[in-house]
């Protein structure tokens, strides 16, 4: 247990360090419902803001870390890897459920000190605050699991999720999103540092895998492979996040008994989400916050999704799997519907720019006389009427009636004049040689 302990950390290079520090330094917009501005929002502030809350309502935070699909963007080696959701974990101590509701106050208080210059903050209370930038609230409190969510909203699929964690029995799902990267040491590097982050010079960021062996994890995450432990503790919507895996090309590890993984996903599914309301709205949660930008890959997903249920419920009755199945198809065929109309609006568009544009370019270019062409290294810089220039572009000198062009060649050659020259003949593509 020591051995493992010890190889779920490691140090992060300065290429991870400094894409940290990007993510931290850019501006993630948070969007607000009805008339609530936008708040453009640096990730350092926020995290800065929110501790400062904490803090002054005396809830004590042991340390914040970064996890999820921004955590394994910055560690990975993949450079046109994408993340999703910004995943922040606020450590704290929250001994009673009533220490909850602090939190919960904390982040809202965050909010209207982050609200932009020039809104009247007399008139925002927190039920207002809630429902213009709030997407969604859990708060879990049992004798396992003491926590809560604040999902700030964001219309383009990245939302900021604030996580606030007394203790939790599951914080993965598979290796390849068990990474924490813990912000301390660059959080004090931002407060007490007056030399700009260089490669000799930077904070030691250190990063844990809650998988277990932190090398392990790494391969499984640039290597594509699926893997996990104790897949029975995985919660419902660990069976939605191993289809988006599978559509992006992710494979099982080799140690991996996959139809017992996917038994068990499928069971846990179906125990938090029974009622087929429910599995609907979580269906279409889900593909709009992980799939902005890549709607190309919704059906392939759904009928990934599809694939496995039919293959590993066994909880079910016939009946109710069926309308599980069902449900998928009818979200994949909605998925085609509206593919076809994007492509047929393209359609539309271009077929409209076509006729206003491409006449008038037409037009243009119909005015247009040739003066340079280029024939390349092996025409005879002899030849005459072409003045020859070492970058193998020629211009004419004089002008040539159109009855004076030898095409083809052949013919000035049956008609008595002088041969070209052996190297090719500039009036002639190259594949059709002079006889």
């Amino acid at each position: 247990m020591g051995e493992e302990s010890v190889n779920r950390f490691q140090v992060l290079c300065f290429e991870q360090v400094y894409r940290l520090h990007e993510v931290m330094e850019g501006t993630v917009p948070v969007h607000g419902r009805g008339n609530f501005p936008t708040l453009d929002i640096r990730l350092q502030d926020l995290v800065n803001v929110v501790r400062d809350k904490l803090a002054k309502d005396g809830i004590k935070v042991n340390d914040v870390r970064l996890n999820g699909g921004a955590a394994s963007y910055i560690l990975g080696m993949e450079a046109n890897q994408v993340y999703n959701d910004l995943d922040l974990i606020f450590g704290v101590d929250i001994p009673n459920q009533s220490d909850l509701q602090k939190v919960k106050n904390a982040v809202l208080n965050s909010l209207l000190d982050l609200l932009p210059e020039g809104v009247n903050r007399e008139k925002m209370s927190s039920c207002s605050l809630k429902e213009a930038y709030v997407q969604k609230m859990v708060k879990v409190c049992n004798d396992s699991d003491r926590w809560s969510l604040i999902s700030l909203s964001n219309n383009r699929g990245r939302n900021v999720d604030l996580k606030f964690v007394h203790k939790m029995r599951r914080q993965f799902e598979f290796s390849v999103d068990s990474f924490q990267i813990i912000l301390d040491s660059l959080l004090t590097f931002y407060d007490i540092s007056q030399t700009p982050m260089s490669e000799h010079f930077y904070p030691t960021v250190v990063a844990e895998s809650m998988y277990g062996n932190f090398n392990v994890a790494m391969y499984h995450l640039n290597e594509k492979l699926i893997a996990t432990r104790n897949p029975e503790e995985i919660r419902g919507g660990g069976l939605l996040k191993y289809c988006n895996l599978l559509v992006r090309n992710y494979t099982p590890a080799k140690d991996v008994d996959i139809k017992s993984l996917e038994r068990y996903m499928c069971s846990r599914f179906f125990i938090d989400f029974s009622d087929i309301l429910q599995q609907q709205k979580k269906l279409e949660n889900y593909l709009a916050n992980h799939f902005n930008g890549d709607d190309h890959m919704k059906y392939d997903y759904l009928m990934t999704l599809y694939g496995v249920v039919d293959d590993s419920t066994v909880c079910l009755m016939n009946g109710e799997r069926r309308q599980t199945l069902n449900l998928i198809q009818q979200l994949a065929a909605q998925v085609l519907v509206e593919q076809e109309q994007r492509a047929y609006n393209k359609q539309l568009f271009l077929q409209q720019f076509d006729q206003q544009s491409f006449p008038t370019a037409f037009d243009q270019q119909s005015n247009l006389i040739i003066d340079q062409v280029y024939y390349g290294p092996c025409v005879d810089p002899g030849y005459p009427g072409v003045a020859y220039t070492s970058d193998q572009y020629f211009t004419y000198s004089y002008s040539l009636p159109s009855s004076a062009c030898p095409s083809p060649c052949s013919s000035s050659s049956s008609s008595g004049a002088s041969s070209p020259p052996s190297g090719g003949c500039p009036y002639c593509p190259q594949y059709q040689q002079c006889s």
